[in-house]
């Protein structure tokens, strides 16, 4: 199992907890999306994954789309300090095996767990998740065909940083970047860097959707 969040006491929290229930299993833990990343490069024999919904970074549920393409047969289990409904039921219709609360206690965390483990969806009380559509299901399928390297790149992009400074920030030249904004472009099927930005922010998750009841209706 690994634990991916980047608030270090909650994620050591987590891990203990996961090492008492399964004292027999090995779990790993990542501050960030790229560090799992980095341990998905050369570990993809993994249980279940626990994935922070709101890492740093502007991931939100395109690093679920990313990992439910690429690496599919991964359970991935969201928590968040967040309860909002509708981004549960967007996560689960983009292929989470469920949802988790951090105000949820040990045993709510060890039934999740086990459900998960089981091949069944956790869901929280009260919802029921709904089927993925066919944009969803197609989206899900472009994002993870993007390397990893290309995944932060996009990232990037829509963070509307400039070919000279990305490649800045990931030590590459700028024909690389290029290179990869091509690659990134084809693989997305789309024609320009602002399409694929719009792709890029259908999979985002905003706090102002957390905050705002209007856009709940």
């Amino acid at each position: 199992m690994v634990v991916v969040d980047d608030h270090p006491l909650f994620r050591e929290a987590l891990v203990g907890t996961l090492c008492r229930l399964h004292p027999d299993c090995r779990v790993y833990e990542a501050a960030s999306f790229e560090q799992l990343q980095a341990l998905l490069e050369h570990d993809t024999a993994l249980d279940l994954l626990l994935l922070d919904l709101h890492l740093p970074g502007r991931h939100g549920l395109s690093a679920l789309a990313w990992l439910r393409g690429r690496y599919p047969e991964i359970p991935v289990l969201l928590i968040s300090a967040h309860d909002d409904a509708r981004i549960i039921q967007r996560a689960l219709a983009d292929g989470a095996a469920g949802f988790l609360s951090k105000s949820a206690d040990s045993e709510t965390i060890a039934e999740a767990i086990a459900c998960v483990l089981e091949g069944d969806t956790w869901v929280p009380a009260g919802l029921s998740p709904q089927e993925s559509t066919g944009d969803e299901t197609e989206l899900v399928r472009r994002i993870g065909e993007l390397t990893p390297q290309q995944y932060r790149i996009l990232l990037m992009l829509g963070e509307g940083l400039l070919n000279k400074q990305i490649a800045w920030e990931l030590n590459i030249t700028e024909a690389t970047v290029k290179a990869h904004m091509t690659a990134i472009m084809r693989k997305l099927e789309v024609s320009n860097r602002t399409q694929a930005v719009t792709l890029l922010n259908r999979l985002q998750v905003h706090p102002r959707e957390l905050d705002d009841p209007d856009s709940k209706r």
